[in-house]
């Protein structure tokens, strides 16, 4: 057996990930919906405290640049000018009596304020 025919699969640190659980979330969203044309849009958009905020949403463009991944068949878009600020964050779903809803985790965050959205 040469080493050709063995692969390891290592973490993925770069792009953006989705959790298992903000997936089905997401695909829970869109069959309620009843869309299979969408994908999640995140985006790093210039406001808040620190100087930038995300943004998540549904969207079924395409823009020249766009980022695509793919998780269980559902659509993480980034796009050109987001993608640098979201390379290695995470996407997950909290659903607790404190709070319900999507969180982002950031290892490109330098800082963080009170509102907990924004980061620069």
């Amino acid at each position: 057996m040469s080493a050709d025919t063995t692969t390891t699969e290592a973490p993925v640190t770069d792009g953006i990930q989705l959790t298992e659980v903000a997936a089905s979330k997401v695909k829970s969203l869109l069959e309620s919906e009843g869309r299979d044309d969408l994908a999640l849009r995140v985006a790093v958009q210039p406001g808040g405290c620190s100087g930038l905020r995300y943004q998540l949403f549904f969207d079924d463009r395409s823009l020249d640049g766009d980022v695509v991944h793919d998780f269980g068949g559902v659509g993480v878009v980034t796009d050109r000018m987001s993608t640098p600020y979201l390379s290695g964050a995470t996407i997950d779903f909290v659903d607790t009596i404190e709070k319900q809803g999507f969180t982002i985790d950031n290892p490109n965050a330098t800082g963080s304020c009170a509102c907990g959205d924004s980061f620069h």
